[in-house]
């Protein structure tokens, strides 16, 4: 069994990306690519986006601070610490509208 303190890595990854050039931060915390699931943590500064990007599988973002707009096609929604945003099965963008820290889980498609 292992423990992992979400709120000091999001605290750690949120330092990064305030120093970081691209304005953003990231680990996977859980899983990889050669697992189904994946959880990874992603720190981003506000105003820093994640590009449109494919879906590559079940997909959601447990917003742990801050707050971030997630895009897809015209449609758009914003999360707030404690907010569980579904991922659509499209093409998508996750934007940080303040500091914002979030886990991305994600159940790649085999």
């Amino acid at each position: 069994m292992q423990k992992i303190s979400l709120d000091a890595r999001a605290r750690e990854h949120l330092e990064r990306a305030e120093a970081s050039s691209t304005g953003r931060s990231a680990e996977t915390v859980h899983g990889g690519h050669e697992r189904v699931l994946r959880q990874t943590l992603i720190a981003l500064r506000a105003g820093t986006e994640l590009t449109e990007h494919e879906n590559p599988g079940e997909a959601t973002v447990l917003v742990l601070r801050g707050r971030v707009r997630l895009r897809s096609g015209d449609a758009s929604w914003d999360g707030m610490a404690g907010d569980l945003l579904i991922v659509p099965p499209a093409r998508h963008s996750l934007e940080a509208v303040e500091d914002a820290a979030a886990l991305l889980t994600v159940a790649e498609r085999p």
